[in-house]
């Protein structure tokens, strides 16, 4: 994976998209927010190519999920992993290899520490909240 020069936050809560938008930020890495699977299809769908990294909860508003989301970003970029959100206990098995995934509630640390690794262009190592 090249190193994350721009994200794609998928996130419908407004406190942790704007906590994880500024520690991307923090990074250097630019930053494009949607809180809806609906909103991060468009902006793929218009600016797809230029998105490095996915950042997605799973569970989210509307009919379209961070799974969707996440199909359509490997669509664009096969080889690059994706952070998976979600308060569920263990990642389910339609989880991509390589792919992260962090369980909510998760402390700031574990987000700084993916961050880093994404700003370095590596997912691979453990986070201790990554299942």
């Amino acid at each position: 994976m090249p190193s994350a020069q721009n994200v794609l936050i998928v996130e419908d809560s407004y406190l942790l998209l704007e906590i994880i938008a500024s520690l991307c930020a923090t990074q250097g890495i630019g930053v494009v927010e949607a809180s809806s699977g609906e909103a991060a299809l468009t902006i793929l769908r218009e600016r797809g190519r230029a998105i490095d990294c996915l950042f997605t909860d799973i569970r989210l508003p509307g009919l379209i999920d961070g799974w969707s989301v996440a199909e359509a970003f490997r669509a664009l970029h096969p080889d690059r992993p994706v952070v998976y959100t979600s308060t569920a206990p263990a990642l389910p098995p339609r989880a991509v290899g390589g792919s992260l995934y962090l369980r909510k509630p998760f402390q700031i640390r574990d987000v700084e520490q993916v961050v880093r690794m994404m700003a370095r262009g590596r997912l691979d190592a453990p986070v201790r909240a990554a299942v």
